[in-house]
């Protein structure tokens, strides 16, 4: 089957394929989300994990999320590259849209956790926004 998108980290060491649509694309301005990007948000996509295919040794760090539940942040341990997320349901994963190989595929639907954004953070105003999470 055709990937439907590609990608991988900075240096390589890590790649990825999906071979699905995403269920959904958006931008998410939580607290951690802006300490782990340096930024104001990550820009990610949720994608069934069984519709992904990964090559290469990827690291998570978990934290606490909002939510209370526990939530993965997956890297390439040799540059640093962010690559995915573990959200609390285990069947499906983030893949944030820096790493795809066309990042012009992403197509954000949504900003999220903007209760947290920055206020130098411009958002898109024609995008729907979320104070937290909303049900997917």
């Amino acid at each position: 089957m055709e990937p439907k998108f590609t990608g991988g980290c900075l240096c390589g060491s890590v790649r990825y394929e999906c071979s699905v649509e995403p269920i959904t694309m958006g931008n998410c301005h939580c607290r951690d989300c802006q300490r782990v990007t340096g930024s104001g948000y990550a820009s990610g996509m949720l994608v069934p994990r069984s519709a992904v295919t990964i090559t290469g040794d990827v690291k998570y760090y978990e934290v606490t999320g909002d939510s209370g539940s526990i939530v993965g942040r997956g890297f390439c341990p040799n540059c640093g590259s962010r690559l995915f997320s573990k959200p609390p349901n285990p069947d499906l994963m983030g893949i944030m849209a820096g790493s795809l190989d066309d990042p012009s595929y992403f197509q954000p639907t949504m900003d999220i956790y903007t209760d947290s954004a920055q206020p130098w953070d411009y958002m898109n105003p024609d995008l729907p926004k979320f104070g937290k999470m909303p049900v997917i």
